[in-house]
């Protein structure tokens, strides 16, 4: 059932179009100046109204990636892989996904602590999520895609790690512009890759439950139902 493919496509195209709106509006109001240097995200969306939209875009993003994540969790369970790596999986995308809900709805104005647990949890669970992905793109079978989609997952992943290491320097030492420019680039690659599932979900096949037909009694009625192959009758 392709249209499954639409859930993570909807999550890559729908958070990147509101993590730039909400930049624009910031922008566009004077709430950051780019001639100060470059905003980290989470800087754009500290201040009203566009704090009020960056909560309802990281809010719809948690609830859409969790979704992904229970999904791609239970495809690779079909798969008939039930290791350790699948069940690290769902826990580390849960955590990452809750985290960015935490993120955007703690802004750094209000509560700076919680909200930079959040942003770290989100960031690093997030590329460990991604890696174990990686390493379940070559372990589930069947891949029918695996030829293209583990080289694309892997360059995605590297760019991701390499960013993490060099926003944290850059954030450690003082650099605020370059780790912002980072940021971007990070949270723009996990987009990318929450994306890339729609390549293992276009083979999701589901099951229809179909109602056959109904027979009534003196005293009771009996209704026949078949699903998945099997009929249940039922009693009222």
């Amino acid at each position: 059932m392709q249209l499954w493919a639409l859930l993570p496509v909807c999550l890559a195209f729908f958070g990147t179009a509101g993590i730039w709106t909400v930049f624009a509006v910031a922008v566009t109001n004077g709430s950051v100046n780019l001639t100060e240097g470059i905003p980290y995200i989470s800087q754009c969306g500290t201040y009203n109204p566009q704090s009020c939209l960056f909560s309802q875009v990281c809010n719809i993003c948690c609830f859409l990636a969790l979704w992904v994540v229970a999904i791609r969790f239970q495809q690779v369970r079909d798969y008939g892989d039930h290791g350790k790596g699948n069940i690290a999986s769902i826990v580390l995308g849960f955590t990452s996904s809750i985290s960015i809900s935490v993120t955007g709805n703690f802004q750094q104005s209000v509560l700076m602590i919680i909200h930079t647990v959040g942003a770290v949890l989100a960031f690093f669970l997030g590329l460990a999520y991604f890696w174990v992905q990686l390493y379940l793109t070559y372990r589930a079978q069947p891949s029918q895609d695996r030829w293209w989609v583990g080289p694309v997952r892997a360059t995605f992943c590297i760019i991701c790690t390499v960013t993490v290491i060099v926003m944290s320097i850059l954030h450690i030492t003082g650099f605020s512009s370059g780790a912002a420019a980072c940021e971007w680039i990070l949270v723009m690659s996990f987009f990318c890759l929450f994306g890339l599932f729609a390549a293992e979900f276009r083979h999701i096949d589901c099951h229809s439950l179909t109602v056959q037909k109904q027979m009534f009694t003196n005293d009771r009625s009996h209704a026949s139902i078949e699903m998945n192959g099997y009929v249940i009758n039922t009693i009222s």
